[in-house]
């Protein structure tokens, strides 16, 4: 069943900065805390806490558009499968979805994004990537980062229209309230960048198509189709 307007599902997997001068920056900032005084104590919590604190501070930059880089774009156009973006570069895999979204390009005020946190995080997140890698903002993607997360007839977040603009539930919560198959079956968002070291691209790449399978199931409940 295809919808009344073109509908664009899109879902993005994020990895932690590689770039050297970040994560030097990172391990600059790591103190004790400061009910530490002495010289010994400091250095004794350094030694024990350092590498774990650089971990947890290296793994947020997925969730940093400044400095994290896509590692995979799932997409789905009205009904058809499932599909991605994830093999080469970061910079292969934007050129590779910005010609996919200039085709789509049909009637290009009419097209809807469909996400779950789309407004939140994926499209701002891929424009910052855009600008990151010198390259070219596809228009369709511009134009659904700038609107409104309550405006539904330009982006479909799942997340803010269930819960509210500014609240938050997962997509697993969600497709369990509403009786949809769940995404989460071996890797999480969590556990992307772990694949990623093992170099389980495909497998990074399985997970978003159930992602963008699952919101689009949610999104098609919510909008009563």
């Amino acid at each position: 069943m295809a919808f009344f307007m073109p509908d664009i599902v899109l879902d993005i997997e994020t990895r932690p900065t590689d770039r050297a001068d970040v994560i030097e920056m990172l391990a600059a900032s790591i103190k004790p805390p400061a009910t530490y005084k002495k010289p010994d104590s400091i250095a004794a919590w350094m030694e024990e806490n350092k590498a774990s604190e650089l971990d947890a501070l290296h793994r947020k930059t997925a969730l940093d558009g400044a400095f994290g880089s896509v590692c995979c774009v799932g997409f789905a156009v009205d009904d058809e499968p499932a599909d991605t973006f994830h093999q080469g570069t970061e910079v292969d895999i934007l050129c590779g979805l910005s010609t996919f979204l200039n085709s789509q390009q049909g009637d290009k005020y009419t097209t809807l994004f469909i996400g779950h946190n789309i407004a939140g995080f994926d499209l701002r997140f891929l424009v910052q990537r855009y600008i990151v890698n010198r390259l070219p903002i596809p228009f369709l993607l511009k134009h659904a980062a700038n609107a409104k997360p309550w405006e539904s007839e330009k982006v479909f977040d799942t997340m803010c229209q269930w819960a509210g603009v500014g609240n938050r539930i997962s997509l697993d919560k969600l497709c369990m309230a509403l009786s949809v198959p769940t995404p989460k079956d071996g890797i999480t968002g969590a556990t992307v960048y772990d694949e990623w070291q093992k170099g389980n691209i495909e497998g990074i790449a399985d997970y978003c198509k159930r992602d963008v399978d699952s919101t689009r199931a949610v999104a098609m409940r919510m909008r009563g189709f």
